[in-house]
């Protein structure tokens, strides 16, 4: 693996750990009633994700569907991190939601 190709891995991976630790804490101050610092930190979450996204996009781009980049287990970690933290964030919005529900009644 390159050193650009590593540099690309980690930086999805800390980007996508990043956005789920933001994501959990949403729903933490979600559950404590500050609706406000859940919004502020699933808009912290969803910019982390963004970033791990355009890297992506950007080894998606670069291989062309032609199978120039190495697939190995860190692409594939980041992969799942990726794709966790995005389930993540879409549960936890789904959670806030009904925090407010609960609360409104």
């Amino acid at each position: 693996m390159t050193m650009d190709l590593e540099s690309a891995v980690m930086e999805i991976i800390i980007n996508s750990g990043q956005a789920r630790s933001c994501a959990y804490e949403a729903l933490s101050k979600a559950k404590a009633g500050d609706y406000e610092g859940a919004e502020e930190m699933m808009a912290h979450a969803q910019e982390a994700a963004k970033g791990a996204h355009r890297v992506q996009t950007q080894l998606i781009e670069e291989d062309q569907g032609e199978g120039k980049t190495s697939m190995t287990l860190v692409m594939v970690h980041a992969q799942d991190h990726l794709m966790t933290s995005m389930l993540a964030q879409e549960m936890v919005q789904e959670l806030i939601t009904l925090h407010k529900k609960v609360d409104q009644k």
